[in-house]
Order: C-alpha cells, then structure tokens, then sequence
C-alpha cells in the first residue's frame, strides 16, 4: 500500500475540556495539558482547583510524519514542587489525514465522513479513545471530535477537536 504525501497543513487541535480527572492536591487539582507531536511541545494554561477543567483553547502543531500519533499528558501546577502527572493518552492521526486527502469539496458541510471506533492492543495499541469519533468535513476543514481515556490513572477524560487546516498551495 502506497501511501500518498499529507497535503500540506497544520493541525490545529482545540482542547475543550477535562472530565473527572484524579485529583492530586487537597484543595483541588490545578490541571494543565502538554501536546507533543514531532518534538514539538505546546501546553494550555493552568484552570484552579478543578477537575472538571473547561480550556476550550487551540494550540496548533505541524504535522511532518503523519504516522506519529500526538502525546497527551495532563498535569497538576504545583508551586513548590514538581509538577503532579494527572495521566496521557495518545490519538493516531492516520484516520484524519487519511480525510484531508480526500476531494471533499463537493460534500455537503456537516456529513460525517468516518467514524472511529475505540480499539485495543494490535498495531492501533496508541489509541486512547474512550468512544466512537466521527470526522466530520465541516465549512471546508476536516475537523474530528475525540473523548480521550487517560492512561497511568483511575480516572479522567479529555475532550479535544482535532482540526486539519490546508495551507493554500502558492
């Protein structure tokens, strides 16, 4: 199987929120997220005492290898020692890419053009979906929404859009 080269673009990926994440401190877990992709590291900001975080902030990351999956971790802010690890998880962005490749153009905004299901173990053992995630081609862009199962911790999710955004060829 040939695989064809990713059209050039960025992944803009929107992390909305966190849900039941552990809590690490006393008065409440300072949760912050860190994307790694390609040795390329970007972070949100802190939310306070909460494990129930809302971010709803994009961070954007280049994609140069489109078999290397994104890095989630989770962290506590914690001001005297070392930051407390909340968990990670993984997305494969193979499915999304493999989207973006497509001609689109002529599908109505809205339809959903693939669903991903949850697996474990296998050569897909990076998956961390918690459920059912569906590509969607929305307004030109082919955007996917992923609950994330945290890794390393009894409990927590992450909510993310994960947004392909062509660059215009010149």
């Amino acid at each position: 199987m040939t695989s064809e080269p990713v059209p050039p673009g960025m992944l803009s990926v929107r992390v909305l929120r966190g849900v039941n994440l552990v809590n690490c401190d006393a008065n409440g877990s300072d949760p912050y997220v860190v994307l790694e992709l390609d040795n390329q590291k970007v972070m949100t900001n802190v939310i306070k005492k909460t494990v129930n975080p809302v971010w709803n902030e994009d961070l954007t990351l280049a994609v140069t290898n489109p078999t290397t999956p994104i890095k989630i971790e989770v962290f506590d802010k914690d001001k005297f020692s070392k930051d407390d690890k909340m968990g990670d998880a993984e997305v494969d962005l193979e499915p999304l890419l493999q989207m973006a490749r497509m001609d689109l153009e002529d599908i109505r905004s809205g339809t959903v053009v693939r669903t991903v299901r949850p697996h474990r173990g296998g050569a897909g053992g990076s998956c961390c979906l918690a459920d059912e995630s569906s590509i969607v081609w929305e307004e030109g862009q082919v955007v996917q929404d992923a609950l994330l199962k945290l890794r390393n911790v009894a409990t927590g999710i992450i909510h993310l859009q994960l947004r392909w955004v062509k660059i215009p060829s010149l």
